[in-house]
């Protein structure tokens, strides 16, 4: 394997790739997620049992 010709041949990828980029209009580089709806908040602490008076 010739590091030269692999060298080349990366660059000649990225240079497509970027070419590509540059071309488009719109790209989307990560789809959004959706999120799950928040927790309702707690109720309240039980009481101290034998604590009571």
């Amino acid at each position: 394997v010739d590091p030269a010709k692999v060298v080349r041949a990366a660059l000649q990828g990225a240079a497509s790739v970027a070419g590509l980029l540059v071309t488009t209009e719109a790209m989307i580089s990560e789809a959004p997620r959706k999120e799950a709806p928040a927790m309702p908040a707690g109720g309240g602490m039980g009481g101290m049992g034998g604590m009571d008076f």
